[in-house]
């Protein structure tokens, strides 16, 4: 049996490698990127460090095997990042350079020294944020929909009125999920990237 429980700073090695092993459209991105940590720095760890109030995490009789992390308010969360987080992790990944096409691990290192800002389009109507990830054998058991359920209730509770997030075109399953539990699509970025928001 499988539970959702609040998180612990001990889950941190895990949401690193969640996030890795299911950081290719919901598949195993291991292959992908020389330093296994880095998607984890982006999408996973610094919710877990900074608003651990915030995390939830799917655990069975294997350990944990899925999470859901974000931010009750994304603008104060993105203040935090730059002065706690962000700072902290330029001084380990260098700024790729501009004049050739960079590799996976570049984008993200380029993102780390030149993060984007949510737009107020976003964040205004939909002030939270969230990222939900489950390993192969926790899928397909309507755990990702409890899981929603919960960190939603979670964040209304705390005064959040509405929670965005993003994916791509090319992660069908995903667009499927979000569409069935009642987002709405609000905004497309890029070539294959999807915001989709609900308000509580």
């Amino acid at each position: 049996m499988a539970a959702i429980r609040a998180y612990r700073a001990s889950d941190l090695d895990a949401l690193y490698a969640i996030c890795l092993a299911t950081g290719d459209a919901g598949k195993d991105a291991t292959a992908l990127y020389r330093d296994p940590m880095l998607l984890g720095q982006l999408y996973a760890a610094p919710y877990g460090v900074l608003e651990p109030e915030s995390c939830f995490v799917l655990e069975d009789e294997n350990g944990a095997g899925g999470y859901i992390v974000g931010a009750c308010d994304t603008k104060l969360f993105e203040t935090r990042l730059e002065s706690e987080w962000w700072s902290n992790l330029r001084a380990r990944y260098p700024d790729p350079p501009t004049d050739r096409k960079l590799t996976r691990d570049e984008r993200i290192m380029r993102f780390i020294h030149h993060p984007e800002k949510t737009p107020a389009r976003f964040s205004g109507a939909y002030p939270a944020h969230l990222h939900i990830n489950l390993l192969p054998r926790l899928q397909g058991q309507g755990w990702g929909k409890q899981m929603i359920a919960h960190w939603c209730a979670a964040m209304k509770a705390r005064g959040s009125r509405g929670v965005h997030l993003g994916t791509g075109e090319r992660n069908p399953r995903a667009v499927a999920f979000y569409r069935k539990l009642g987002f709405d699509l609000i905004a497309r970025e890029g070539r294959d990237g999807m915001i989709f928001g609900m308000k509580f």
